[in-house]
């Protein structure tokens, strides 16, 4: 008989389960309720009911476990001291959307050199979301792969829905089932109302396929994630976290129905991917919270150890603490821009 089906698969490998992997690397019960608690203080930010700023901030993606951790012990640090106004949250991001080709991130590719052991990233990624939060720090990452939100997601207090996937009916469904508050960016093109839709999606109850804990198939009922919000990121011919942009998107969101709270993506298309350019973002999201502008709840920034970005051409001369994937700002600019937040709103 002629072959018809796997034409293009070269190979199978076996993967644990979510509860088996839950099981080797468990979280403790206190780690559990320091999860529950800082969703809650997400979620009563986004309801406009606490007057925390939410800065969500950390490395464009993580590539060295280590380095992560240097990063959140100093970032701990620094949320003691900014507590009483803002909330820092960790960026921990282990997938990478790509636009054509390139490293897709530490959970499908850990050793930086395409040998795609998924198993190890996996596991990598839960001890450090693990260890993060031992340190007393919340943490956030993008939902990319429906099956990876299984492993990780019970240890994430707050999570984004990527430009390229806001319109993804996938990724509205699992984000409608998901624990904690989700955010969606607007489309690469600077399509805000992709992003107010994908809420409401989100915000309605779904039925779909999925992967149970024990690795079966599975069908599953959710009831709507009614903390889903937006992220304002820019777009292609121009940035989107200007008062002008803001008002629109609020007006939006009321015509829908939406609670209006907007973080701005000081990063990305807004910085039009110029990582000192951040800084001109957050001088205007004072501005407009100074005009006593509510709609805004926080921001996003792109921060690690060193400022600057480097090429994985050859991974035995890669630098401490730098990104190989977007730029990010230095530590100490991280620290100088935080302390404004805090000065000044």
């Amino acid at each position: 008989m002629t072959p018809r089906d796997n034409l293009h698969i070269s190979k199978f490998e076996p993967l644990a389960s979510p509860k088996e992997l839950k099981t080797l690397l468990p979280m403790s019960e206190n780690g559990s309720n320091r999860v529950i608690e800082s969703r809650n203080k997400i979620k009563k930010i986004l309801e406009h009911k606490s007057d925390s700023f939410l800065v969500i901030v950390g490395p464009c993606s993580i590539h060295n476990p280590a380095e992560a951790i240097e990063y959140a012990k100093r970032l701990k640090r620094l949320s003691l001291e900014v507590s009483s106004k803002l909330m820092l949250v960790m960026r921990v991001y282990f997938e990478k959307p790509r636009t054509t080709i390139g490293w897709k991130g530490l959970i499908y590719d850990p050793d930086l050199n395409g040998s795609y052991y998924v198993s190890k990233g996996l596991k990598i990624a839960r001890k450090l979301l693990l260890d993060i939060d031992e340190l007393g720090l919340p943490t956030a990452t993008e939902i990319l792969g429906p099956v990876t939100a299984q492993y990780i997601a019970d240890l994430v207090s707050w999570a984004a829905i990527g430009a390229r996937t806001t319109e993804s009916q996938t990724h509205r469904q699992l984000a409608s089932g998901l624990s904690m508050p989700v955010g969606f960016k607007n489309s690469t093109n600077g399509n805000i109302n992709t992003a107010v839709e994908a809420i409401k999606a989100a915000m309605h109850k779904h039925v779909f396929l999925g992967v149970l804990e024990d690795g079966r198939s599975g069908i599953f009922h959710t009831t709507g994630n009614k903390y889903s919000h937006i992220i304002l990121r820019g777009g292609t011919n121009e940035p989107n976290y200007g008062s002008e942009y803001v008002a629109y998107t609020r007006n939006l969101m009321k015509k829908n129905r939406i609670i209006p709270s907007i973080i701005v993506d000081c990063s990305h298309a807004n910085s039009k991917k110029d990582a000192s350019k951040q800084s001109t973002v957050i001088k205007d999201v004072i501005k407009q919270k100074k005009s006593n502008e509510k709609t805004i709840v926080g921001v996003m920034i792109e921060s690690n150890i060193e400022h600057g970005k480097q090429q994985m051409n050859d991974l035995t001369s890669l630098k401490h603490g730098i990104s190989i994937t977007d730029e990010c700002i230095g530590w100490q600019e991280t620290e100088d821009m935080i302390r404004k937040l805090y000065n000044s709103i």
